[in-house]
């Protein structure tokens, strides 16, 4: 019987879906694995279900000497966890989960682009530390968001949802950046040639790119630089797609108005910089923490689990 590790405890209806031919062992602790556990793992199980973060590089890989494993079903659409060449010439099957987390993901970037552009974390923190003194005219004054410009880094299933909801339910006007030509999608938007020149146009940017070796710090001290004084950044994509220190250095210095995160560099520490600014509305990586999305990706992880034991080509198999 193929034995098969799930990595962290996933929602029940995920679990009960899985072909009853695995030997399932899930394992109970809420934190990423190990290196050395990693290794092991692949040693051990023919199948592993893993979440963000469980190190899966090439390094790891190459430790598992007498490999086992034959399919990583990830949970998630995001895999720079997982080096997928290294893996596919150990032999094993790839998977992700995508799809499942779009219109979550994107709803997470509007709550952002809310609460930062009209500081209501501010206003909370205020509130819940009794500093708050009732209601004036100038009150944590902030930028309305309506009929402004949102520039969308990144125009793939997450970012055609985004510029639906900016462009459709807040008449925003949307310009975006993707490295190869995007149809026409149903929304109003203008496809610009550079980076810099949705930086420059936008008075809100969102950043909603796959975290490759090529997009790693996308967004760096120039393309700050190139943002109005009064935008604010918004990353719902992975933490590294930033430099975390150029865009401190942006916050500080008021080259920038604010900045929404959902993500960082070396999740889960967040700098004490960044916790220290009052402009920034930090996200402990909230973008799928919605039961039924959750649900719906396990099942969409366990799908490609159960076509691989079936003899099938898993449907959301990596090239």
């Amino acid at each position: 019987m193929p034995k098969l590790l799930i990595t962290r405890p996933l929602p029940q209806p995920v679990l009960d879906s899985v072909d009853p031919r695995f030997d399932v062992d899930v394992r109970q602790e809420t934190l990423p694995l190990k290196d050395d556990e990693m290794a092991d793992a692949l040693r051990r199980y023919d199948a592993v279900l893993p979440t963000l973060g469980d190190p899966l590089s090439a390094n790891v890989i190459a430790e598992a000497t007498d490999l086992k494993c034959k399919i990583l079903a990830n949970f998630g659409v995001g895999y720079n966890h997982i080096n997928v060449s290294a893996a596919h010439e150990a032999g094993m099957v790839v998977t992700n989960t995508p799809g499942a987390v779009t219109d979550a993901t994107a709803d997470i970037a509007m709550t952002l682009m809310l609460m930062t552009c009209r500081r209501a974390g501010e206003g909370e923190r205020a509130v819940r530390a009794g500093t708050w003194e009732g209601w004036h005219p100038t009150q944590l004054l902030g930028m309305h968001v309506t009929g402004k410009t949102i520039g969308i880094i990144g125009m793939g299933r997450i970012g055609k949802a985004i510029a639906k909801r900016a462009g459709l339910g807040f008449d925003m006007d949307v310009v975006f950046f993707n490295r190869s030509k995007v149809a026409d999608f149903g929304v109003p938007a203008r496809q610009l040639g550079t980076l810099g020149e949705v930086c420059a146009a936008a008075d809100v940017v969102v950043l909603a790119v796959p975290a490759t070796p090529e997009t790693h710090h996308i967004m760096n001290a120039e393309l700050l630089g190139e943002m109005q004084p009064h935008a604010v950044l918004v990353n719902i994509a992975r933490g590294d797609v930033v430099d975390e220190a150029a865009l401190v250095s942006a916050l500080q210095t008021g080259q920038i108005a604010g900045a929404g995160l959902d993500v960082y560099e070396r999740e889960p520490i967040v700098p004490d910089a960044l916790k220290d600014l009052e402009n920034v509305t930090l996200f402990p990586h909230l973008g799928t923490a919605a039961l039924e999305v959750r649900v719906d990706m396990g099942l969409m992880a366990v799908a490609n689990l159960n076509a691989w034991i079936n003899g099938e080509t898993a449907p959301n198999t990596l090239g």
